[in-house]
This record gives structure tokens, C-alpha cells and sequence, in this order.
């Protein structure tokens, strides 16, 4: 009888407060591992569509996408643009006589054509690709289209900005308007280069992590905080190749890895904007690899409700300079053009034609693009490492990522200066060696080795072999010094 009145009395001290006692706030943490990472670029094409090997244009693309540099007539039209070049040159890279010859015919006038392109400056021995700003504008379709994923990272609702899928306006996604229209980048989920980067991420080139944890709910917490960073382990894939869940991963916090308050709500993430947000780079090379730096970045990520998937943005201003590099130099110039059917000197006019973030006060112009990256997850334990360690090196691939470092650095340095710069030793750029390689049994070889410019260095053989790539050698060989283009800048260079 006493305890049944105890009871009463609580109950009606419950009553009196207002309902149940709210329950204690327990910690809690999810865990995911990337699975898809790319640029946030929407299609709007038909899937039914079909035009021989064209993707369709779509409302935001009307007038294509980009068929740079992957055909004779589009070989002709470029080296056609530079004035000291003979008509019988032209023709001759255009179709290389006696090509069928060869062992590899395709490969053969592939490399031909890259050579080319590879030098298309105001004068001959100016590296292109190097050297962008030194030739003309080759024009690069552009996003027509309002409808844009991201953020409105300026605080701003300015006439160029994209509306948001779900209505925002305001939406800072310049990347989009400038490389939207670019064939290797463009598709429904199956673009080229994102089919390629995140197949090389998937198979161990990195592992990027996120981690979200917090004291009320996880589908509903004020006070959250998310991790964002590079993982040493491998993504485990399931039987059908896909990334399997609930796998343990480290999470380093030495470097590309970033710490972010956030909220939560109705399952959705949103972080701070922070000044500075580190996280792996899309990369399907090791030279590509390394910090993204967004600036004045936030990430939203939508989390299902069992916690087994969650789907993203991240976004942020990038300089506009590395993202030409990353996707110029993982191969080289060349082969970007000749292979992924775009042109590297057209991507870098509308990068910085479409700059609109990190003013430059010294030259007046804009040195970040506004970017967003799209992001699909799986569930995972995210775990502290047992020791502190830093992210590993690949020793045999740190010489090429020295050279990617290096060509990284002359861009920045030519676009500033307007002085052309050489070719960094170490690289593939202007299809050296290889068109050498692959002309045996050409009858114009001799004319197309004397014909056509190449990059030279500092300590190269009577053959013109420069140190590091001589065979046999006894004892590894430095890079030497890269020679030096006597040239004043150019204060007048064309379509600055």
C-alpha cells in the first residue's frame, strides 16, 4: 500500500511537470568509407539517347560537349592556328605518311598529334600545355543550364549563380559552369574520368573517411562533429565489387584531414564553413594525389536512417591553377587530348575565365574557382590509429610526383610572369620519349624528329637522351637543371 502511493505521488509530480522525463543524451558515433567521389555536375540528357559515340547535350549543355584533339579534322584545326607552320607540316601531322608501316599505327599517329599540340605558343619551343596562357583561346562549351548542386559559399545571390535542385538560390558552383560541358567529365554517373578515378580509389590508390559523432541523436543533434580525412587502409570491396559495409578504417590526422562542427537534422549533416577544409583529391594517378585545400568550404551529407549509407556535397573555392595541373599532368597534356578528348588549353581559359573567389589583390584577379564534389558512402567503423603515423609513400612513384610538383609549379610561375617556362625534368610532357619509341619503320621519321619541337634539358646524349632516362646506368642519375627560355614577358599575349 506504500509503495502504491509512492508511485501515485510520482506520477502526479510527472503529470505536473509536463509528460515523461526527457531521456539522457548518450554519446554516439557513425562511421563511413567514400565510395564515390567526383565533381558535382549535373546531366541533363535522355538515357535512351544515341548519336554514334556522342553523349547528349542536354538542357545544360545545348551546344555539346567537347570533341578536342581526338580526330584529323580536329588535329588540323588546332596546329592550323599557329602561323610559322608550313603547310606540308600540317598535313603531314594530320596524316603521317606511310603510318600503316609501323607496329602500332593508331599509337604512332596518337603520339604524332600529341607532339604537335604539345607546341602551339606565338613562336615554336613553347610548350603548350606548360605554357597555356601562350596561345589562343581554342573556346570551351560552357554551362547554359540555372540548375546547379552546392552552396552558397559567398552569402551572396548574384545573376550568374545556379539554383540549387531543391530551390536555393545563390548556388557558387563555377567549376561546373566551366568544365560542365567537358566529354570526360560529363555523363550520369558514368563520365569517363569519374568511372576511372573512382575505380583507382576503390582499388587502393586511397581511402577517404568521414566520421560524424555527438551527445544527443544521431539523426537529430545540435552539437555534432564531423571528421573528414585520408585513411592508410584499403576500401574492402563485397562479392559484386561494390564497397562492402561495416569494416574498420584509420583515420589520420596529420594531414588532408579536417575537424568541423556541425548540426544535425532529420538525418541531414551541415557543417561549419570553415577556412580551410583538407581532404584526399580526386586522383586516378599517385602523382595526383595530395591535399584539395578548399577555401571557406562546408560539407551537407545526408544520412539514411539505418546508418548503413549517406550520399553528399562537399564544396568549397579551389585554386583554380591546381585543378588545371590535376587533370593536365596526371598523363600529360598529350594524352589528355588525344585519349580523354579534351583540350587542356581551353579547360584553363575557362577556369580562369570563371574564377570567382580568393581575389588576388597583387594581380587583380581571382585565384579560386568555386567547387563542389559529390560524395556516396558506405557504412564503417572509423577508428583511431594504434600509433600517430604519417601517409604513406609510395618510394618508387615519388621521382613522377617531384616532376607533377615541379610542371605544378611552372604553370603558376608562366601565368604569373608571362615568361615561358621550359619542361620540369621527369615528365611524359610533349609525348617525350615515347613518339621516338614509336616511329621505327616510319618513312618521315627523320622529318618529324626534325620538325617538330621537344623538350630538351641540361646533360641529354648525342642521341638527345637527358640522364634519367639512359638504360643501364650504374648509379641513380639527378634531374639536372631545366634550360631556360631567354624571353622578356609578354605583356600582350593573346586572349589574356
Amino acid at each position: 500500500m506504500t509503495f502504491k502511493k509512492q508511485l501515485m505521488v510520482c506520477s502526479a509530480a510527472v503529470a505536473l511537470t509536463g509528460a515523461a522525463l526527457p531521456a539522457q543524451a548518450a554519446p554516439w558515433t557513425r562511421g563511413f568509407v567514400v565510395s564515390a567521389y567526383e565533381y558535382a555536375f549535373r546531366y541533363g540528357g535522355r538515357p535512351d539517347f544515341s548519336r554514334g559515340a556522342e553523349i547528349e547535350p542536354g538542357v545544360d549543355c545545348p551546344h555539346g560537349s567537347t570533341v578536342h584533339l581526338a580526330s584529323p579534322e580536329q588535329t588540323r584545326i588546332a596546329i592550323s592556328r599557329q602561323k610559322w607552320r608550313s603547310q606540308q607540316e600540317i598535313d603531314w601531322v594530320v596524316a603521317p605518311p606511310g603510318v600503316e608501316k609501323v607496329s602500332t599505327p593508331g599509337l604512332t599517329r596518337r603520339h604524332i598529334w600529341a607532339r604537335a599540340m604539345s607546341y602551339r605558343g606565338y613562336k615554336r619551343g613553347i610548350e603548350t600545355y606548360v605554357n597555356p596562357w601562350a596561345t589562343d583561346d581554342p573556346g570551351q562549351p560552357q554551362v547554359v543550364s540555372r540548375i546547379g548542386d552546392g552552396f552558397n559559399l559567398d552569402g551572396k545571390v548574384n545573376p550568374n549563380d545556379f539554383i540549387s535542385p531543391d530551390g536555393e538560390r545563390g548556388i557558387d558552383n563555377a567549376l561546373y559552369r566551366a568544365w560542365g560541358c567537358d566529354a570526360p567529365w560529363r555523363g550520369g554517373g558514368n563520365a569517363t574520368l569519374d568511372l576511372r578515378a573512382n575505380d583507382k580509389m576503390i582499388e587502393g590508390l586511397f581511402t577517404m573517411v568521414i566520421r560524424i559523432s555527438g551527445n544527443q541523436d544521431p539523426n537529430n543533434d545540435s552539437n555534432a562533429v564531423l571528421e573528414i580525412g585520408y585513411s592508410p587502409d584499403n576500401v574492402i570491396k563485397d562479392a559484386r565489387g561494390g564497397v562492402a559495409a561495416d569494416y574498420s578504417y584509420r583515420l589520420l590526422t596529420s594531414a588532408q584531414y579536417t575537424k568541423l562542427k556541425a548540426k544535425i537534422k532529420n538525418g541531414v549533416v551541415e557543417t561549419e564553413q570553415a577556412e580551410h577544409l583538407h581532404t584526399p583529391r580526386i586522383a586516378w594517378f599517385y602523382d595526383q594525389t595530395g591535399d584539395t585545400n578548399f577555401r571557406k568550404a562546408k560539407i551537407r551529407l545526408n544520412m539514411a536512417r539505418d546508418g548503413l549509407t549517406a550520399t553528399g556535397l562537399m564544396g568549397g573555392y579551389r585554386d583554380w591553377r591546381d585543378l588545371y595541373a590535376e587533370n593536365t599532368f596526371a598523363q600529360d597534356g598529350g594524352q589528355q587530348g588525344t585519349r580523354e578528348h579534351e583540350d587542356a588549353v581551353s579547360l584553363y581559359y575557362a577556369l580562369r575565365r570563371n574564377a570567382d573567389g580568393l581575389f588576388n589583390e597583387k594581380t587583380k584577379r581571382y585565384d579560386g574557382i568555386s567547387s563542389v564534389y559529390r560524395l556516396r558512402m558506405s557504412a564503417a567503423y572509423v577508428v583511431e590509429p594504434n600509433e600517430p603515423m604519417e601517409i604513406p609513400k609510395l618510394m618508387q612513384e615519388e621521382e613522377r610526383k617531384a616532376a607533377f610538383e615541379g610542371i605544378k609549379q611552372a604553370v603558376i610561375k608562366g601565368v604569373a610572369t608571362r615568361i615561358p617556362q621550359p619542361v620540369p625534368p621527369g615528365t611524359t610532357e610533349g609525348s617525350f620519349p615515347a613518339l621516338e619509341s614509336e616511329m621505327d619503320g616510319l618513312p618521315g621519321r627523320e622529318y618529324f624528329l626534325q620538325t617538330l619541337d621537344r623538350p630538351h634539358y641540361e646533360g641529354e646524349d648525342e642521341s638527345g637522351l637527358p640522364p634519367w632516362l639512359r638504360k643501364n646506368k650504374k648509379e641513380p642519375v639527378s634531374p639536372p637543371k631545366q634550360q631556360v627560355l631567354n624571353e622578356k614577358p609578354i605583356v600582350a599575349a593573346q586572349n589574356q
